[in-house]
Order: structure tokens, then C-alpha cells, then sequence
């Protein structure tokens, strides 16, 4: 018999499935604090919560018997992932439930933005009858670009094309393809900026997409734009949309979601052009009932057949293989990262070649870190080990893994290759005895790499003293250079020089060194902090 204790308000409709099922018991304690569920998460096998209890390390800690934490919702910012994973609890929500939910809030709020409806019943209902203040306007025949195309994007597009809106999406795995077979258009975010009437936001919050519609964006859109985010907040950064609001270049801003909540921002809150409301995207009796199955069912086959399909970590992997291949699951993902910002696009196709005693291994665990490491650069938190070819799949992204026994000159070698169109990005890796991991390749250019988290990668022309005063620049720069690798096809012709440094390459760093002579390109790369080991320099 297993143990399942619900802490925050869930559906109970939603959980009849564990209700129902002859092997295990729930229990729903509400409003404990921590110290009273820290006291009896020993007797559990299961936790199921929403947003409002914080799932701690401390009382990770205390949890004897749990196996599973299960998230009835998608974000997990509330559960402290690390000590799960260290613990060996697996860590899992329901992605899917709250689409119809968010994509239909996306549509409530456009269509108030559009007909200003929160403001006219608010004047309305104080006793005026003022018609001519609240003229709107209509979405048929306007155009929206929806920014980040997985199924919340895809969903919004499908019903703003049913009240005749034209679509622009803009993902970095959308192709003409799937784009064609939506019905839409595939756009980049400057051309939904020029043409769009509305834009609603649909990504992931990571590095790149924080902050991307920020001043610089908004002073290309066309005056007058109408912007909604029921995603993530700090994807729009708010002071920005207050001055596009206060300048008029923005008619109006439905929000939903904020950079810190409960939202504080209040000259965005109490804006005359703006539609606010706290964070409701997933809040529909529907919604619940759902996340609440799907957790149900899930933790139901977690126990019962050991299937996962939603995990946020990584499942404990033991035995031999395990240690044999932890260094290059480590190094997998660091190339993966890499691979992914020399390509500067999203895949088309991905292919994995493994040399030596690699190829004789069950080495999918690791193809897995190395697609991972490609798809969190995009996507963010949401990819895991459990999920990761699911998500590839979905981006309608083709890999093939090809194992050969020879030895390509080391004991141990792997090579990812990124393709994208007549675009290529590739790596070449191993581990070396007593030296540890160590990139020897990067596209045609043979080099030898330690990875660590800011590295420069430059291509030029093979001529004297280019190296000298790439280093003078940055020294003049207060940027610290740990070591030089150079590459080069043929003396004389094409090079490569790859740096490791002490800190970040500025925009205006970066822009310096490509305006030297002989110098092609530079590329900053950075590796995920806590992908990188540290070394003692």
C-alpha cells in the first residue's frame, strides 16, 4: 500500500484515479505549515502540491520513504529540484493540462485589450454611460505575430485565425513545413515587430528570451501595437512597456504574469492602457480537474510499472555502465551547449557518432545529455533526461546515432554534428587519462579545449601577430585570458583561436575585435555554471 499525501487545494475529481486504485491511500492535510509537514512526510510515498508549499531541502531531508514529488501544474519554481535529484526523488508535473486553459486566457485578454472591456464595466458599473470613451477595436483582418510556437503558441493561433486574424509565429524550431500545415506564417521576431497589430508571448523564460521585448524591440514595432503575455513574467521587461505605454508607441498591455509576484510594478499595475490580472492562465475548474489526472495516472504507473513520462530530474542510474560513462555524460551536455550557440539556430537534424569503447556501450543515456544540452538553450527547465526525445521529437527534429568501434585516435571519442540547412556546427570530445575532459574539435578545426564557462571562439586569417592583438584587446578590457587554443587549416589560409576566459565579452568587446583586420568572426560561448567543474587556476 502506498502512501500519497495532497498539501495544497487539488481537484478531487482530479485524483479519483488514486481514490479509486486498491493500492494506495490519500490523504489531503491543507494548510499545514512547514514544520507540521516536515514532522509526517516520513509515513509518505508521494506529494502531491500546487504553487503554495515550498518543498525544501529541509524537508527533503525528512522524507524517509518518498519517492515521488508531484507538481499538479507545470511550474516547479516552489520544489527545490537539486535536493531532490540528490535524494533519488523524482520530480514530475503536468505540462499538458493547462493549455486549452492559458490559450484561452491569452484570447480573454487580447479580446478585452481589443474592445477595452475591464474599463468600460468599471465605469459603467460606478453610474457613467460614456460610449464614445471606450471605442476598441476589432481583430479580424489584423495581424498577430505569436511569439514561441509549442502548443500554447499553436493553440492561440488556431483560434485567432478562426475570428480571421492573420499569423505571423516566430520559434526557433518552426519550419515552413509545420508552419504551412498551421496555416500561418513564419516570421523572425523583427518582422512580427513591422508587421504585427498584436503580440502575445508564449515562450519559456530562459537566458535569451528574458527581457526580449525590451525597449530596443519595442521602438521597432509599429505604433500603436497591442501586447499580451500570459507566459512567463520577465520575458517583457515592465519599465520598458510602461514607457511604451506612456509614449503611445504602445496602445495598450494585457498582462498576466509579472517579473516577481505578487506583482509589484505599480505604475504598470494601475496604467490607464493596461489590463492586469494575477497570474489566472491555468485557473479553470477544467484546468485542475486535469493536472490533477494527469499526476494521478502518473504517479499511479511510477509505482505500479516504473513508466515516467513527466520527469523534471533526471531518474537515479546505477550499476557499471553508470560509472563508466559519468565523465562523458558530464562533458555531453557542456557539448551539446556549445554545439548549439556555434550553430546559432535551431537544428534540423542532429547526428551522434561514437569511436572506440563508446560505441561498445549502451551509450543512450548519453545522447540524451548531449540533446539536452542542445534544447535547453532554447527551452530551458522544461527538458529533462525523461523528456528529452519526446521534446525533440516534437520539434520535428530528426538524430541519428552511428557507433563505430574504431579507435579515431583515442580510447574513448564522441562528435556531435548540428545541421541546419547548409549550416553546420560540430564538436569532437573526449576524456584524456589524468587530464580530464577535453574538446579536440571544433567544425574543421582540430584543437585541444579544456571546457569552462566562458570561452571565445574567433575565426581569421592565419597571419602574423593576429594572436598578440586579439590578447592586447582584451587585456585593455580588464578580461583575463586562462588559455589560447589555434587551429588552422593551412598556414596562411583560415584559423580559428579559442580562448578561455575569466569573465564575460561584452557587446562592446566583442564589436572591437571583429572590426580588426583579418578577423572574420568572434563568438562568445558560455557553458551552464553548473555544468562546468571548477579548476583551480
Amino acid at each position: 500500500m502506498y502512501k500519497v499525501i495532497v498539501t495544497d487545494s487539488i481537484s478531487d475529481s482530479g485524483l479519483k484515479a488514486l481514490y479509486d486504485h486498491a493500492n494506495f491511500t490519500v490523504e489531503k492535510k491543507s494548510g499545514l505549515s512547514p514544520e507540521e509537514l516536515k514532522e509526517i512526510i516520513k509515513d509518505y510515498d508521494a506529494l502531491i502540491v500546487r504553487s503554495q508549499t515550498q518543498v525544501t531541502e529541509d524537508l527533503l531531508d525528512a522524507a524517509e520513504n518518498l519517492r515521488v514529488v508531484a507538481r499538479a501544474g507545470v511550474g516547479v519554481d516552489n520544489i527545490d529540484i537539486a535536493a531532490a535529484t540528490k535524494k533519488g526523488i523524482l520530480v514530475i508535473n503536468a505540462p499538458g493540462g493547462n493549455t486549452i486553459a492559458a490559450a484561452e486566457h491569452t484570447m480573454a485578454m487580447m479580446l478585452s485589450l481589443a474592445r477595452r472591456i475591464p474599463h468600460a464595466h468599471m465605469s459603467t458599473s460606478a453610474g457613467n454611460w460614456d460610449r464614445n470613451a471606450f471605442k476598441g477595436v476589432e481583430l479580424y483582418e489584423k495581424t498577430l505575430g505569436v511569439i514561441g510556437m509549442g502548443k500554447i503558441g499553436a493553440e492561440v493561433s488556431k483560434r485567432a485565425k478562426k475570428f480571421g486574424m492573420n499569423i505571423l509565429g516566430f520559434d526557433p524550431y518552426l519550419t515552413e513545413e509545420r508552419a504551412n500545415m498551421m496555416g500561418i506564417t513564419k516570421a523572425s521576431l523583427d518582422e512580427i515587430a513591422e508587421a504585427a497589430d498584436f503580440i502575445t508571448v508564449h515562450t519559456p523564460l530562459t537566458k535569451d528570451t528574458k527581457g526580449l521585448i525590451n525597449d530596443d524591440y519595442l521602438a521597432k514595432t509599429k505604433k500603436g501595437v497591442r501586447i499580451i503575455n500570459c507566459a512567463r513574467g520577465g520575458i517583457i521587461d515592465e519599465n520598458a512597456l510602461v514607457r511604451g505605454l506612456n509614449s503611445g508607441q504602445v496602445a495598450g498591455a494585457a498582462i498576466d504574469v509579472f517579473e516577481t509576484e505578487p506583482a509589484s510594478n505599480q505604475e504598470l499595475l494601475s496604467h490607464p492602457n493596461a489590463i492586469v490580472t494575477p497570474h489566472l492562465g491555468a485557473s479553470t475548474v477544467e484546468a485542475q480537474e486535469k493536472v490533477a489526472q494527469e499526476v494521478s495516472k502518473e504517479i499511479i504507473d511510477i509505482f505500479e510499472t516504473e513508466s515516467i513520462r513527466h520527469a523534471i530530474n533526471m531518474p537515479q542510474v546505477s550499476g557499471e555502465a553508470q560509472k563508466k560513462l559519468q565523465p562523458f555524460i558530464d562533458l555531453g551536455e557542456q557539448i551539446g551547449s556549445l554545439a548549439i550557440q556555434l550553430l546559432k539556430s535551431a537544428p534540423e537534424k542532429i547526428e551522434v557518432n561514437y569511436y572506440g569503447n563508446l560505441a561498445k556501450e549502451d551509450n543512450d543515456l548519453l545522447t540524451r545529455t548531449m540533446i539536452k544540452g542542445i534544447l535547453s538553450h532554447h527551452l530551458s527547465d522544461s527538458v529533462n533526461m525523461v523528456n528529452v526525445l519526446h521534446l525533440l521529437n516534437d520539434q520535428g527534429v530528426s538524430f541519428n546515432v552511428i557507433n563505430n568501434p574504431t579507435s579515431k585516435g583515442f580510447a574513448s571519442y564522441m562528435e556531435l554534428t548540428l545541421y541546419n540547412g547548409n549550416d553546420t556546427a560540430s564538436i569532437g570530445a573526449t576524456i584524456l587519462n589524468g587530464y580530464g575532459a577535453r574538446i579536440m574539435k571544433m567544425n574543421e578545426y582540430r584543437v585541444d579545449v579544456r571546457p569552462e564557462r566562458f570561452l571565445l571562439y574567433i575565426e581569421h586569417h592565419d597571419v602574423p601577430g593576429m594572436i598578440g592583438r586579439v590578447g592586447s584587446i582584451l587585456g585593455s578590457h580588464q578580461i583575463n585570458i586562462g588559455t589560447m587554443q589555434v587551429g588552422r587549416a593551412e598556414a596562411g589560409g583560415d584559423a580559428i583561436m579559442v580562448l578561455t576566459l575569466d569573465k564575460k565579452v561584452t557587446d562592446e568587446v566583442a564589436k572591437e575585435l571583429v572590426e580588426m583586420d583579418g578577423l572574420r568572426a568572434v563568438q562568445f560561448l558560455e557553458l551552464p555554471s553548473e555544468n562546468v567543474p571548477v579548476y583551480n587556476q
